[in-house]
């Protein structure tokens, strides 16, 4: 690692701390200079009093001095301990707010890159930097001993430097051996430590991703819906058998890195006893020829023995934080990934485009062709077509054929690759991304609810129309479900986060999550198999009010069940990325031999008494 690397890199991380918590970094610096300032206070109030009582000054002479001294550092120690309380609970905000930091870019990242193989890279780098060292964390324990070190350091300088002013001391040959010896032994512990931090850094690059991960996901990350499948299917010995694979790479990997400390730690120990003792030689020499008094003596011996304490922690703590800030690249990579869609600036509801008020909204795509990022495969291919306003479209097709990718770019969470999408005439890329996102409520085949309050997944907001949440949960079907529930709206889902959680059904979810598309009351309304986990009964009530739930919305229906898309204006049929049909039941039935044709016929023995 070069030394303008590691200061970059120690730079970039303080205002990161700075960013997240200013106050840890003041009562950092200022613990620093407490802690490092009592004991050379301590020092010269003994050089102080050993002069004194060689002098043959009487002690009740300067006993006041002496009491004003000590009740100085019991005061600095007090305020000590106030910072040390500060510094503790600043420290744990400071965890927070960093989880915060990369929380947030997370939520306001393009979706797009989330899933791309340049993040999924970073990603696997904050893993892997934040496993062996706990990552950001061991910044915050680390910067107070690194303050310390060099404050305490940089105070030895300052005392021990009129030691070889006084007198000319410089002259002195044996001076100048010790002065030379220092500057030799520092410079070779500089190189020998960075040889050594770059080794080490290299282990922890070649260290087995495999047993970390494993050891960190199962007995970290399970959950407890997990550990079902655990016990059914006997997965204990499948997890000690992946730990057990990786556990001689990892011995040889602790060896390694064990034997990179003692060898920097010895190395450490020689170059600072060497400096010590000169020093101390030095200092007796000088004493011995009266050019120094008991106190001075007393004062310079402490003082080189702090110097060589502080020295050697100045090497070892900026090796250590040097490569901890080297360890958080791939965070700062994280949080300033650039995003990639266009954000557009006109409003949706500027005269002349649309109107908000009566939802006249059109979409279009043309020629919309389409390749997730990273892959070679065409996802979509030459689609185009148009949905009206008010209209009720369904899509059907094959897994695979492109159905859900060709939601996720209506809604812009990937823009295509090639063509382009419409909104009244205008490409949506155009439009300000936020309102053009609020146009469309989507219950999406994975949909995820939180462990929060009912009230709060419905509305996706902390604070919300009760009612009207009400009012949603019962047109999804779940009002006595919701009677049921003695908390009401404010339910928590699920025991995540305490004992008065309740659990839901599959379907149960989905209906909560067709509510939650309900409430935000959009004009274009997107359900990607909405009834996947619902029993036949409310299957069926579903499509029955299918027309009275999403009203005079624009909708898109998505199913692999043909016959739960007849109630729809029209459906579009899709095949490996392309639409290759389209138009109503009937006239796709119509068409012997094609792929609707094919796949009503092929569903028919389960609906055959629903056929017309």
């Amino acid at each position: 690692m070069k030394i303008k690397q590691s200061y970059n890199n120690i730079v970039n991380v303080l205002k990161i701390f700075w960013k997240l918590d200013r106050v840890l970094v003041l009562v950092c610096i200022f613990n620093a200079l407490i802690d490092s300032s009592i004991p050379y206070i301590e020092i010269y109030l003994s050089a102080y009093v050993l002069d004194g009582l060689a002098a043959g000054i009487p002690f009740q002479n300067f006993l006041k001095t002496v009491c004003l001294v000590l009740l100085g550092i019991l005061a600095l120690k007090i305020l000590r301990a106030y910072l040390e309380k500060l510094s503790a609970v600043h420290g744990a905000l400071c965890y927070i707010n960093f989880d915060m930091l990369l929380a947030q870019r997370t939520l306001v990242m393009d979706y797009e890159l989330l899933d791309s193989p340049k993040v999924n890279d970073i990603n696997a780098r904050i893993r892997n930097d934040h496993n062996w060292g706990s990552g950001f964390y061991s910044i915050i324990y680390q910067l107070p001993m690194l303050a310390t070190s060099l404050i305490n350091l940089l105070l030895a300088i300052i005392i021990l430097v009129p030691l070889f002013m006084e007198n000319n001391l410089l002259a002195d040959g044996y001076a100048l051996i010790v002065m030379l010896l220092f500057l030799a032994v520092c410079v070779f512990y500089t190189a020998f430590s960075a040889k050594k931090r770059k080794e080490m850094h290299a282990f922890m690059d070649k260290s087995n991703e495999g047993y970390r991960y494993v050891s960190y996901y199962l007995f970290n990350r399970h959950t407890y819906k997990q550990g079902m499948d655990i016990r059914i299917f006997g997965g204990q010995k499948l997890i000690e058998e992946h730990i057990r694979g990786e556990e001689e790479n990892h011995d040889k990997w602790i060896k390694a890195t064990t034997s990179n400390r003692c060898q920097n730690g010895l190395v450490n120990g020689f170059s600072t006893g060497l400096l010590q003792v000169a020093a101390y030689l030095f200092v007796a020499l000088k004493a011995f020829g009266g050019a120094l008094s008991v106190g001075s003596l007393v004062k310079y011996a402490t003082v080189i023995y702090q110097f060589s304490c502080a020295l050697s922690m100045v090497f070892v703590m900026f090796s250590e934080f040097a490569l901890s800030a080297k360890r958080q690249q791939s965070t700062l990579d994280y949080i300033n990934v650039a995003d990639v869609l266009p954000k557009g600036t006109i409003p949706v509801d500027k005269r002349g485009f649309c109107d908000i008020r009566d939802n006249d909204y059109e979409i279009e795509l043309r020629n919309v062709s389409f390749k997730y990022p990273g892959s070679d495969n065409w996802s979509l291919r030459n689609v185009s077509l148009k949905l009206h306003v008010g209209e009720h479209l369904a899509i059907v097709g094959m897994n695979g054929s492109g159905k859900t990718t060709l939601i996720k770019l209506l809604c812009r969470l990937y823009d295509p690759t090639e063509g382009e999408i419409l909104l009244n005439g205008v490409d949506i890329r155009k439009y300000d991304y936020q309102e053009y996102m609020s146009l469309f409520s989507v219950v999406f085949q994975d949909f995820k609810l939180f462990a929060f309050r009912l009230g709060e997944n419905v509305a996706a907001a902390a604070e919300y129309d009760k009612e009207k949440v009400v009012n949603c949960l019962k047109k999804a079907g779940l009002g006595e479900r919701l009677d049921s529930m003695e908390q009401g709206t404010d339910t928590y889902l699920y025991n995540e986060y305490g004992e008065e959680g309740v659990e839901i059904s599959g379907g149960e979810a989905q209906k909560i999550a067709l509510a939650r598309a309900l409430y935000k009351d959009a004009p274009f309304v997107v359900l990607d198999e909405p009834t996947a986990a619902l029993d036949p009964i409310a299957e069926y009530d579903i499509y029955k009010r299918f027309n009275e739930l999403v009203e005079n919305k624009t909708a898109i229906y998505i199913s692999h069940r043909l016959s739960s898309c007849r109630f729809c204006d029209d459906i579009a049929v899709f095949h490996e990325g392309e639409m290759i049909q389209r138009g109503s039941h009937e006239k796709l039935l119509a068409e012997k031999g094609s792929k609707y044709y094919e796949l009503w016929n092929a569903q028919a023995q389960y609906y055959v008494s629903e056929v017309s």
